[in-house]
């Protein structure tokens, strides 16, 4: 098997961006993996994985397992990502905790810009943008923002509701638009799982990790459906999910600004050209 060095530095590279988005209230790894082109692929490698390659190590047959297991699974893909994303996880959460309590607003300013870039590019994607799509889009638009505005659940943070927890927010995490780490603040348990994740708490990372492989193996099935039979309007209702997640950053902002909004206005900005360069680089690539 001949091994690209630079694909594969490539695919740990958007990995660390995924991770990066997926633990910042708002904006999703779904949707780097859509900008930097891999999202296809990715979607395609976690549906195609239907555990054929138990059938010959029940039997025995460890060849037989092993050429199952590399047919079924494409490790070129998993592995550099994972460990992107991993690492990702590690190095920021202590990072964006930090900048959440200390510089709400500045941080928030910059969440708007990579949302509203998103937003923008995954519109450059459809082919058209008719009636039908404008409607859809809007119920997404409708839907997103009554949720964000949504008080956080009050949960405990017993084993059974992390498991569920990441369950549900793994299936978000993957879709362009919708913010897996949104769900998990709604939920009652971002800062919960985030301080587990910065103090190394492995039961609770482990129960969660269990929950967010179950519900990614049974979701990519369904996504992977309505990419390939309803792309467009997919998209377009995704479209719509970012645009109305924009009331999440505003809402900080307003709240938390003190002095100028010149400030935040440039980062955000900063932040909108960071995602073009970023899906400008890869559609390159």
């Amino acid at each position: 098997m001949n091994i690209d060095l630079k694909e594969i530095i490539l695919i740990f590279l958007r990995g660390l961006f995924m991770g990066s988005a997926d633990i910042v209230p708002g904006v999703s790894g779904g949707t780097i993996a859509l900008i930097t082109g891999i999202y296809e692929r990715l979607i395609q490698a976690i549906s195609s994985i239907k555990f054929m390659f138990l059938k010959p190590l029940i039997k025995g047959d460890l060849a037989g397992f092993k050429d199952e297991l590399m047919e079924e699974i494409d490790f070129e893909l998993f592995i550099p990502l994972l460990l992107g994303i991993g690492i990702a996880f590690i190095t920021l959460g202590k990072v964006i905790s930090y900048l959440l309590d200390t510089q709400t607003a500045y941080t928030f300013s910059f969440f708007f810009g990579l949302i509203l870039a998103s937003a923008y590019i995954l519109y450059t994607k459809l082919e058209d943008f008719n009636i039908k799509l404008i409607l859809i889009t809007v119920i997404g638009i409708i839907l997103s923002y009554i949720f964000v505005g949504l008080n956080p659940i009050a949960a405990n943070h017993s084993l059974i509701v992390i498991f569920i927890s990441g369950l549900i927010a793994i299936c978000a995490m993957i879709l362009p638009g919708i913010s897996g780490s949104l769900l998990l603040l709604l939920l009652g348990q971002y800062q919960y799982m985030l301080n587990a994740l910065n103090s190394r708490n492995i039961m609770e990372i482990l129960v969660f990790g269990i929950g967010a492989v179950i519900g990614i193996l049974g979701f990519s099935k369904i996504l992977n459906y309505l990419l390939e039979k309803y792309e467009s309007a997919t998209m377009a209702f995704l479209i719509g999910i970012m645009v109305g997640t924009l009331r999440l950053p505003v809402m900080e902002i307003t709240g938390n600004i003190q002095g100028s909004w010149i400030p935040c206005i440039i980062l955000a900005l900063i932040a909108f050209a960071l995602i073009i360069a970023l899906e400008k680089k890869f559609k390159k690539e």
